[in-house]
């Protein structure tokens, strides 16, 4: 179904009986706020017609762990929240094969495992958790039609009217076609963040895809505890080529030298990658073409850090259709309160193209939008803060 031809639906459903409607009332049992949810009124003659919508204080679209903490945060501050999920386990933090930097947590836990214990935190205390596809926003009041839930989140399933949207769908876009094994093996080998991975490969073979300055970061980080790493570029950039010379004034010349010095990397220059290969344990190699060879070849590996065309890093925010302003490679632009240029849209975590991709970061941004947003609904000077724990 076209989006214009679904939103139309969703409009003229916005429109009917009040029984459509679902607003998330509390009730409090063992000190733990609790969402019900009615169950709908409408006749068997209107349930063909019937898409939810749902009413509350914040909609979060993301449910990562920056996306979790805020919940958590709104919903212990009485406010009634929403998550809006795409898919759980596609995230970062879900595909990380164990987390060993966040503060408290044993360093064997997985990801998702984490991931899943923030997410059953914020429901514990009422938070509405549902799985969407987000595909447009509406946030203003002359765009609802409404001036208590000025705010609008619309999936094919369900629309949540708000009075504050929190953006926290993360950074895992990658522009253009994913390399064959790339998928399959995200997480198990595959990564987008060197920051986050590199203590996992100590003393292993590891590749580098990649042309950008982005790619000599990574690659830098990882010889701090790779023992080799393959640094593989499609194009020429050795100093001692005049094309090379010349694409050399797009790299950062400073990280460049510092990569060439050390010892444990390898530079494939003139090769295409072509696959990501493994097994049930993970990658085992990359099949690899140089330029002017018309063999095809595997480099043994156990991880492939891909920065080729975005590199996986890419703020997912093609949903947000120009209602908030963004940088220049799609991240959102906040203040230091999480508050992007619209009232009441907060963004959080990767979306806002930070360079500190960690857990902690996005759970500490969640912690200040839930915070700005407390004060924002509740018309406070002052930011109330979470110390009396309920």
């Amino acid at each position: 179904m076209a989006a214009t031809s679904l939103l139309v639906l969703l409009l003229a459903v916005c429109q009917t009986a009040s029984a459509f409607v679902t607003p998330l009332t509390r009730t409090i049992q063992n000190t733990q706020h609790v969402v019900n949810v009615p169950p709908s009124s409408s006749s068997s003659s209107t349930t063909q017609l019937h898409m939810e919508v749902i009413e509350c204080d914040v909609a979060i679209v993301g449910g990562g762990p920056a996306g979790c903490t805020c919940a958590l945060y709104t919903s212990r501050a009485d406010l009634s929240t929403v998550i809006l999920d795409k898919n759980p386990a596609s995230g970062a933090l879900a595909i990380t094969s164990h987390i060993a930097n966040y503060p408290g947590v044993d360093r064997s836990m997985a990801g998702s495992e984490l991931l899943e214990q923030m997410k059953v935190q914020a429901v514990e205390y009422g938070t509405r958790y549902e799985r969407a596809q987000v595909f447009m926003l509406d946030v203003t009041s002359e765009e609802t039609g409404d001036d208590v839930y000025t705010k609008c989140v619309y999936t094919p399933d369900l629309t949540v009217k708000a009075r504050s949207i929190v953006l926290a769908t993360g950074a895992m876009g990658r522009v253009g076609k994913p390399f064959p094994g790339e998928k399959e093996f995200l997480g198990q080998g595959v990564s987008y963040c060197a920051t986050c991975d590199a203590a996992f490969y100590r003393d292993e073979v590891v590749a580098v895809y990649g042309v950008s300055t982005e790619a000599i970061e990574e690659a830098l980080f990882l010889t701090k505890f790779a023992k080799m790493v393959h640094w593989i570029t499609p194009v020429c950039i050795s100093k001692d080529s005049e094309s090379g010379l010349e694409r050399n004034k797009l790299l950062d010349q400073d990280l460049l030298e510092q990569l060439y010095e050390c010892e444990n990397v390898s530079h494939l220059e003139k090769t295409k990658l072509v696959e990501v290969v493994g097994d049930m344990s993970g990658v085992s190699g990359v099949k690899i073409k140089k330029q002017g060879v018309d063999e095809e070849e595997v480099i043994e590996v156990t991880g492939a850090f891909i920065y080729g065309s975005g590199g996986g890093s890419k703020p997912i925010s093609d949903f947000c259709q120009s209602k908030v302003d963004l940088d220049e490679d799609g991240g959102v632009i906040v203040d230091a309160n999480m508050k992007t240029s619209r009232d009441g849209v907060y963004a959080i975590g990767d979306i806002r193209n930070t360079d500190y991709k960690q857990v902690v970061v996005a759970a500490s941004d969640g912690c200040i939008a839930a915070m700005s947003i407390e004060k924002f609904l509740n018309n406070r000077k002052n930011v109330k803060v979470d110390w009396i724990h309920k």
